[in-house]
């Protein structure tokens, strides 16, 4: 009996009758003198395996000892462990000397393995997953460790490249493509990039420079893989996407790699950028290196622009392959590999600035983060997961047919038979398909992603008549008439403020591609405007944020590819001037325009706290630059959801401070522990020692006026106070670098407030205002609560503690925060003289209404005038000092409403004037939250609140007796 008849007929019989007789012919071949392993299993496999690959075939026929040894020594029926691959090419490479040795060596160790991972893959031995991650450590293991032979060979005999220091410089080798994203297919080109640290020489006898060294390593490195031997290649090494392609040099230095990717870098490099990774000598350098490129290829704001590059790509792509007859190619043609990953990449480009999970290399894991944060819809990336899945199972099981790199879809029936085979089918018709469908699908979304409804031009019907009133071609009075028809109430200031934008400096200044953008959008706005309530107000305010944003083209594109993004702009630019200039102060915001479902629906505080941590775990807690533009964007996102819904009518006035408090409050949670953790880890915790227990001690941020009052409005300051809860003894951090514990508090406060009002690339996050501290200016920063219960009860004024009427503890630690409730507490029910304290809150509000009262008698000050919201704030805070004592539910809240509500409730003020108070104060929140939506003033006509400033004026009188 000889080995070949051990095969289970079976496992032969199983074979479509084509594929078996190739089989039975090769077995026939097979060397009487070798015998077959006796593995059951590797028997079992085996026909499958050599029917669906040439190469395996081969592979087994000219090295009958490799299989035997892969069967024998259990490799080719188990999975490798992390590094396993590389640890054996260590040991293979150890005894070689020479560039003739590791040539030798790298084909033999490649033939190996790349038998073992088709075999293991073909007969379903392996999942996709394996099968790329061993095919990419390969092929880095290869790459790196023939690097370092050759590296010390080329220093025995050129010196060593060193820096201006005297460092001695290594290379890096970057993978790009699929060896970069630890996607290599099984016959696939690996991309590389040769670059180095520093200029500098090499310390040999004749000193050559770093840059020709390192050139001709990296050609010793392309020989060792690419060249032909008789044992073949080991991989084939395509250099073209280096700086300057095949025109530029083959290794450049850091420095010229950053200069040529910042002044020269094309859009399609930062898409071939997003898979870089060091495969090779210097890991470390090469980190540096590509952090230091990340801004080129991820964007600080929201690239839209990246999608029309990357549609531009799509359709230089889908040119050549028509031309070239590729529809049926697994890679380039309508749904394959490569528009599942345009889609992905297509969000990472547009968003990886902002969201540093989406800087990811693999295809899978950012689709799979894309279904997280809902970018796409679960059954969309489930599609686009099963498609890639299934194409490049595919793509891998055909070039493993003979070893060559193809995408094509065989032609010939028997190569056709074998990929069925391959892919789990009865015959060829079954697995097209299952191919039709799935490229069908990938190809139904990636139109999805890439398509631009309202952004191309239709060709045959030509321009349109708001593209030609636009444009600049037609009389400007001819334009003001056209204007008139379509409903605008003041043509010639529109035509006017038109002229100026597309004549002006901003316009002239754009890229023709920019130019273009802003033509095709300025039609859209216009004609979007006209069905606004003030289309003249609504256009006028989105062209003073296009002139804004225009320089960054990428936002014009944003509001040309997506309608409901340029329809929610003009919807908000409409209701609200200050929206419109909010957007134009902050346009990462725009992003929000493209989801109306959150954009009119503010979070809650608990809602609010998860999502501002969930952005911050995103970012190292070192990068404090990172964190504090976090904050900003978080701020801004969250404020314009407030507005949104506010000028949408979907929240009243009262619950819109409600949200804008919740979100400062949130902010300055986040804030307080991001500046805590810092300090921290460079000065340990404060500690100190009471009653002979060691304790940490706290810090509290305290909220003061419209904060602390829960009235929190658009672009409002915050009152704040620092305190701490150090004493007793030992007063003093823990860390190497110990600090008194006042000295901590006061720069924990320092950099709080750097925190918050620092004017960074995102804007000021909020302006502190820290006055209402004890002493005033001339106070501590952070004072500890002890000093500051003594300062309240022995020096304080009585406006102090009329502030502290609206005054709590916001964030920071929770038990000093109820310490401060309970000093509070103490501090408002004082006994105090009536008369006294009515005279003085009287003669502070007539010293105010003086210094800030409107003068003219024809407008009310709503706030400021008499009869007006300062009037009503004033008679609570006099009623809370005066009646607290008695009346401790007057303690509970913060806010003017619930407390006149409570006023009223204990019959201290009488005959429903707390009703009528609460009812004006209400009317006059809501219209200064409306005069500031409109950026109108704080001011209306005298008569517009007549009967509201009667009735305050009338209470005012009776309660602190009149002027």
């Amino acid at each position: 009996m000889t080995s070949t008849d051990r095969i289970p007929k079976a496992a032969l019989a199983a074979l479509p009758d084509e594929l078996a007789e190739t089989v039975q012919t090769a077995l026939a071949d097979w060397p009487a003198d070798e015998a077959l392993p006796e593995q059951p299993e590797v028997l079992e496999s085996l026909p499958r395996a050599w029917a669906c690959s040439e190469f395996i075939t081969r592979s087994c026929q000219r090295r009958p000892e490799r299989l035997r040894e892969l069967a024998e020594g259990g490799d080719l029926t188990r999975k490798y462990a992390a590094g396993e691959i590389t640890e054996r090419l260590a040991n293979t490479l150890a005894p070689v000397r020479d560039e003739p040795g590791l040539h030798l060596a790298l084909r033999r160790f490649r033939n190996r393995e790349m038998l073992r991972i088709a075999w293991r893959d073909l007969v379903g031995w392996a999942d996709l997953e394996e099968t790329l991650r061993d095919l990419s450590e390969l092929a880095e293991s290869c790459i790196d460790q023939s690097l370092d032979k050759l590296y010390h060979w080329l220093c025995e005999r050129m010196g060593t490249p060193r820096d201006a220091e005297g460092n001695p410089q290594r290379m890096v080798v970057l993978g790009m493509g699929k060896l970069g994203g630890q996607e290599l297919n099984f016959s696939s080109d690996i991309d590389l990039i040769f670059c180095f640290p520093e200029p500098g020489q090499t310390d040999g006898r004749r000193p050559r420079d770093n840059q020709e060294f390192f050139i001709r390593l990296g050609r010793q490195l392309v020989t060792a893989l690419d060249k032909h031997t008789p044992d073949g290649q080991v991989f084939r090494v395509d250099m073209r996407l280096r700086p300057n392609g095949d025109s530029g040099p083959l290794a450049l230095s850091f420095s010229a790699m950053e200069h040529y990717y910042q002044h020269q870098g094309r859009e399609w490099e930062r898409y071939a950028m997003i898979k870089a990774r060091v495969v090779g000598g210097d890991y470390q350098a090469g980190a540096h290196l590509l952090d230091d490129l990340r801004p080129f290829v991820y964007r600080r704001y929201l690239d839209f622009g990246a999608l029309e590059e990357l549609r531009d790509m799509k359709a230089k792509v889908m040119a050549q392959v028509r031309l070239k007859g590729m529809e049926n190619n697994l890679k380039l043609g309508p749904g394959g590999i490569r528009e599942v990953e345009f889609i992905g990449q297509a969000f990472q480009l547009i968003r990886g600035g902002r969201d540093r999970r989406l800087q990811e290399r693999r295809i899978l894991h950012v689709l799979d983060y894309l279904r997280e944060v809902h970018l796409l819809p679960d059954y969309v990336v489930g599609e686009l997961m099963e498609g890639y899945r299934f194409l490049r199972e595919a793509e891998n099981r055909l070039q493993a047919i003979g070893d060559r790199q193809t995408h094509e879809i065989p032609d010939n029936p028997l190569d056709r038979q074998r990929l069925a085979l391959a892919m789990g089918f009865e015959d060829w018709e079954a697995l097209q398909s299952r191919l039709d469908r799935v490229q069908h699908q990938v190809h139904g979304h990636f139109e999805q992603v890439f398509s631009a409804p309202q952004a191309e031009e239709d060709e045959e019907s030509g321009p349109s008549e708001l593209d030609v009133l636009w444009q600049g071609e037609l009389e400007p009075q001819t334009v003001r008439e056209q204007l008139d028809e379509l409903g605008f109430d003041d043509p010639q200031a529109v035509e006017r403020r038109l002229r100026a934008l597309r004549e002006g400096s901003v316009a002239r200044a754009l890229s023709a591609q920019g130019r273009h953008r802003l033509d095709r959008l300025i039609p859209l706005m216009i004609g979007a405007a006209r069905s606004a309530d003030n289309p003249d107000a609504t256009l006028l305010r989105g062209l003073d944020l296009v002139e804004t944003i225009a320089r960054r083209t990428a936002y014009l594109s944003l509001l040309v590819e997506h309608p409901m993004a340029l329809s929610q702009l003009i919807q908000l630019c409409d209701g609200s001037a200050w929206i419109a200039r909010y957007l134009a102060h902050h346009p990462l915001l725009l992003d929000e325009l493209l989801d109306p479902r959150s954009l009119y629906k503010p979070l809650g505080s608990e809602a609010l706290a998860e999502e501002l941590r969930d952005w911050l775990s995103r970012i190292d807690e070192d990068d404090l630059e990172e964190q504090m533009e976090a904050l900003r964007l978080f701020k801004q996102t969250n404020t314009l959801r407030v507005a949104a819904a506010d000028v949408s009518g979907a929240v009243p006035v009262m619950v819109v401070s409600d949200y804008l408090t919740g979100i400062a409050e949130v902010v300055l949670e986040e804030a307080v522990g991001i500046v805590y953790r810092h300090l921290v880890a460079r000065h340990g915790r404060p500690l100190c020692r009471v009653d002979g227990e060691t304790v940490e001690a706290g810090f509290s941020v305290i909220a003061y006026g419209k904060l602390g009052g829960i009235e929190l409005g658009y672009g409002s300051d915050l009152d704040v106070v620092f305190i701490h809860d150090t004493r007793g003894e030992a007063q003093h951090t823990d860390g190497d670098r110990p600090l008194d514990n006042p000295v901590f508090f006061a720069r924990l406060a320092q950099r709080l407030l750097h925190v918050l009002s620092t004017q960074t690339p995102g804007g000021v996050l909020y302006e502190v205002d820290t006055r209402l501290r004890p002493s005033g200016k001339a106070g501590l920063l952070a004072t500890s609560l002890e000093a500051f219960a003594r300062y309240q009860r022995e020096e304080a004024w009585t406006w102090e503690h009329q502030a502290l009427v609206r005054a709590r503890a916001v964030a920071g630690s929770e038990p000093l925060g109820q310490a401060f409730a309970d000093l509070r507490a103490e501090l408002l029910t004082l006994p105090r003289d009536i008369t006294a304290l009515r005279a003085e809150v009287r003669q502070m509000r007539e010293r105010m209404r003086g210094e800030k009262a409107s003068r003219d008698p024809e407008r009310f000050d709503i706030k400021q005038d008499r009869g007006g919201i300062t009037d009503i704030e004033f008679m609570v805070q006099y009623a809370v000092l005066a009646a607290a004592g008695e009346h401790p539910e007057l303690l509970r809240y913060p806010d003017n409403v619930r407390l006149l509500g409570a006023l009223g409730r204990c019959g201290w003020l009488p005959d429903g004037d707390a009703d009528r108070l609460a009812e004006a104060y209400r009317a006059y929140r809501g219209r200064l939250h409306r005069l500031t939506l409109q950026e109108a003033g704080g001011s209306v006509p005298a008569g517009e609140f007549q009967q509201h400033r009667d009735t305050v004026t009338g209470i005012w009188d009776r309660l602190m007796g009149g002027d």
